[in-house]
Formats: structure tokens, sequence, C-alpha cells
């Protein structure tokens, strides 16, 4: 099996708000919520890949970001790359284009970070990406 390295982001945006995604109906887990991020495509850096997922997925650009951490996903056979980010809206989200072939978001949405476990339901993991994200962002700032 080929290895594969998915890159996942926290979002943080300039108002300290987390964005998070949802999966359509048609994807693996539909109607799952997430933070947004994909597979990094052959020839594409992590950072290139998260720049472009993050686009895709929310139509928001990155100004800043910064690594969180590597976790290997043992169900599937995945290492996730994840990491803190500072964005701003490049307009309003319409669509992900990959949404339609199985794969993309369907909907996204900020939530303050006290409440983000309403959507991401990633336990104690989640948690703690999202203080460790709100650590780098506030001393990076």
């Amino acid at each position: 099996m080929k290895e594969t390295v998915e890159v996942v982001a926290s979002v943080i945006k300039k108002n300290n708000l987390i964005l998070c995604t949802r999966r359509p109906t048609s994807k693996k887990f539909p109607g799952y919520w997430e933070f947004p991020g994909g597979k990094v495509e052959d020839g594409e850096t992590k950072e290139e890949a998260l720049i472009r997922e993050i686009k895709e997925e929310s139509n928001m650009k990155v100004l800043k970001y910064w690594p969180i951490g590597y976790q290997e996903v043992v169900d599937e056979g995945v290492y996730q790359l994840r990491y803190a980010c500072i964005v701003e809206p490049y307009g309003s989200f319409e669509k992900d284009p990959d949404a339609g072939e199985g794969y993309g978001v369907d909907k996204i949405c900020t939530v303050d970070p006290e409440e983000f476990t309403k959507y991401v339901q990633w336990g104690k993991i989640g948690k703690r990406l999202i203080e460790r994200a709100q650590e780098i962002v506030a001393k990076n700032r």
C-alpha cells in the first residue's frame, strides 16, 4: 500500500474562530464535521497542499501557518501533519470543486473554540489540537 500524507489544518481566523468543514453525503463518513485539509498531490510540498486545500474547501487565503504535529491514523494507514493557520476569506464560500465527486466539503462554519466540539467530534485529540493551535498562534502573532 502506498504511503499517503494528508494535510489537516486547525484553522484560526483573525477573530479567533475555528474553521470547520462538513463532508458531503456522497463521501465516506457523510455529514461528518472536521478541519479542512486533504492529500498531498504528486510534486506538491505539504505547505502547498495546505494552502491549496484550504482555498478549495473554504475559499480562504492562508496568511500564516505553523506545524502542530504529526499523527498516524492507524485505521486508515494515513499520516496527518496538522497546522495552525491564520486565514482570511477571498470571498464568500460557494462550493468545493471536489464536493460533487465524493470528496471535499459541502458546508463550512466558524465557531468559538469553546464550542467546536458541537461540530468536530474528535474527543481529547480535537481539544488538544485546538489548545495547541491557540498557543502557537498567540506566541507567533
